[in-house]
């Protein structure tokens, strides 16, 4: 199904490279002037903290391995087209070294002189065969600063790159074919169900750097099955997925093509996603990391209008297709694959933003984070930074998450306990993890009928812990109200016991809380009534749990305290914020009193 939704984007795309081809950066130009004679070599790279982009071409490509392997034609490296041999990590180039460059180079020319022979009546081609054919590689000046690695292409004598000609890219195809012969088995083509000769490898592989790695980069094959332990049945390579060259191709050319592009693609640490539709859409997938408030808003829309995914699917049948890639050495491991429609993933895109959104006190809105920041948030908090340290959350928590958002799945088991482990070291919690808290506290995101934690405070919800948390955010206020300038408040001593174990630790606090309420009392009589009021409800709420405040809170309680803790602190900042509105109105007033309205 996989390279079947890829020949088919093949069919649509506007810039499939020719077969076998693949974008490369060229740092050298060899031009072959018309009588074939002569020739120079043009440097083609950047200068350093240069922001022009490089020179790049499609240009003919196989991945190939082992001791010798073959050229390129017309664009290859250095050591192939002009014979620089490669230098030992010391910078020595050894006689065995110069030896390779020399075959390499012959090949490369072998390779070119069968090309033109099939072409006389190009000049280009004609003045290219001369050139090679009386020994014009050789004469070659090349200057020191040409490294084996960088790769050459030819132009003619009008500065037309030769690889582009329709005669190269069809012999590059007739070549690649040659070398990759196929298994000689003549059946049915599992991707367009076309009688032909099935592959044994598909040629082309994944571009190396295409799929994020902490490790060496390396071209990958995206189905490698070299022994019989990796196959089933003990079967090698192709034997199982009966596929044609021009699928084959087709498809990874295609695949490539989407890697490259950033509208089509989103790279995490050690993995990268790629989507495509069937016809073209809006681009959901871009509001998962950059939410707007219209974006947002329209998937919400049609999240109430549409609740149920299947009709939702029915009303927008548009095909979307997402595939995860990670690398495994030189094996490229298919992590994740979704194979849906528009309608159904608008729905999953608006659940997500529902059931993750956070009230924000001071603002009065509620706040979308963007999966990015989710998947940061739940590693650790650098106090000194003030920011979150890179490549600190759990290994492959991003591509979670982003599964289920793409499915409306669950949150992956690990993510709470780890998440409550974070708090309690990092003495931190914020938007983006109170918004992970609403996501792992969901009782199935699957099921549309059930909803999750409410985004906001809720004075209904009877859980032990989350009525715990509130109490302690109570106590908390109550403390830096009295003491604005204190270093330390209760919730940077108590808050990692009082989530675990909150019996002892809000009945002592409670105790302690006396003395600051009497402080308010005298200096702040209003706040003192306001704070006061609401610790009394917050214990008469605890009062009627049963068995009396719990001892210890299991690991979903926790994160109802965390959850209730901080939506209690957001609900009191909605009332100081509007508190302090009403103040600065009411003081406005009387400096402006010509500006309120009289009295008909």
């Amino acid at each position: 199904m996989l390279l079947h939704r890829l020949t088919e984007y093949a069919d649509r795309a506007e810039k499939l490279p020719p077969p076998y081809y693949r974008p490369k950066k060229i740092q050298w130009a060899l031009r072959v002037d018309a009588d074939g004679t002569t020739s120079a070599l043009y440097d083609q790279r950047l200068p350093k903290g240069s922001k022009e982009k490089p020179l790049q071409t499609p240009a003919p490509y196989a991945y190939r391995s082992g001791k010798t392997p073959p050229p390129s034609l017309l664009v290859d490296t250095a050591q192939f087209v002009l014979g620089v041999p490669k230098a030992a990590a010391d910078g020595r180039v050894s006689d065995a070294a110069i030896q390779e460059a020399h075959r390499r180079r012959d090949e490369y020319a072998a390779l070119l002189l069968s090309w033109a022979e099939h072409h006389p009546d190009d000049p280009g081609v004609s003045a290219l065969a001369t050139f090679v054919s009386s020994g014009g590689l050789d004469r070659v000046k090349i200057p020191q600063e040409v490294n084996s690695t960088d790769t050459v292409a030819v132009m003619d004598a009008d500065a037309g790159w030769l690889h582009l000609r329709p005669s190269a890219q069809e012999a590059w195809a007739t070549q690649v074919r040659a070398r990759k012969a196929g298994s000689g088995i003549v059946d049915v083509c599992l991707v367009c169900e076309d009688e032909g000769e099935l592959l044994t490898t598909i040629p082309e592989s994944i571009k190396s750097g295409a799929i994020p790695t902490s490790g060496v980069g390396h071209d990958a094959q995206l189905v490698s099955i070299n022994a019989s332990a990796h196959g089933r049945g003990g079967a090698l390579q192709l034997v199982n997925t009966p596929v044609c060259e021009t699928c084959g191709s087709r498809s990874m050319a295609a695949l490539n093509l989407l890697l490259a592009d950033d509208r089509h693609r989103r790279r995490a640490a050690e993995s990268v996603t790629v989507w495509w539709t069937r016809e073209p859409t809006d681009p959901l997938f871009d509001t998962l990391d950059h939410p707007t408030e219209e974006t947002v808003a329209r998937l919400v829309d049609s999240l109430h209008a549409c609740p149920d995914p299947i009709i939702a699917e029915r009303l927008d049948p548009n095909g979307y297709y997402a595939l995860t890639l990670a690398l495994n050495n030189a094996r490229a491991a298919v992590l994740d694959w979704l194979d849906t429609t528009v309608g159904r993933l608008r729905n999953h895109l608006g659940a997500w933003f529902e059931d993750h959104k956070v009230f924000d006190g001071w603002t009065g809105s509620y706040r979308y984070l963007p999966l990015w920041h989710l998947a940061l948030a739940s590693g650790r908090w650098d106090d000194k930074a003030g920011k979150y340290a890179p490549r600190s959350a759990p290994r492959g928590l991003e591509d979670e998450l982003l599964h289920a958002a793409l499915t409306r799945g669950p949150m992956p088991a690990r993510l709470l306990p780890h998440l409550l482990h974070r708090i309690r070291a990092d003495h931190r919690v914020d938007a983006p993890r109170t918004a992970l808290m609403r996501l792992t506290l969901h009782p199935n995101r699957t099921d549309k009928e059930q909803t999750g934690p409410m985004p906001r405070l809720d004075d209904t919800n009877q859980e032990p812990g989350y009525l715990c948390g509130r109490t302690f955010a109570v106590l908390e206020a109550i403390q830096r109200a009295a003491l604005p300038e204190i270093n330390a408040t209760i919730g940077d001593k108590f808050f990692g016991t009082a989530m675990t174990a909150p019996a002892a630790v809000l009945t002592n606090l409670r105790n302690g809380a006396n003395g600051h309420l009497k402080r308010l009392r005298r200096d702040k009589k209003g706040t003192y009534y306001a704070l006061d009021a609401r610790l009394a409800d917050a214990f008469a709420a605890l009062a009627h749990i049963e068995g009396g405040i719990p001892v210890l809170l299991n690991t979903r309680q926790q994160a109802w305290f965390v959850l209730g803790y901080e939506q209690q602190r957001a609900e009191d900042n909605a009332a100081r914020a509007a508190h302090k509105a009403a103040r600065e109105r009411k003081l406005a007033d009387v400096e402006n009193p010509e500006s309120t309205d009289a009295p008909a």
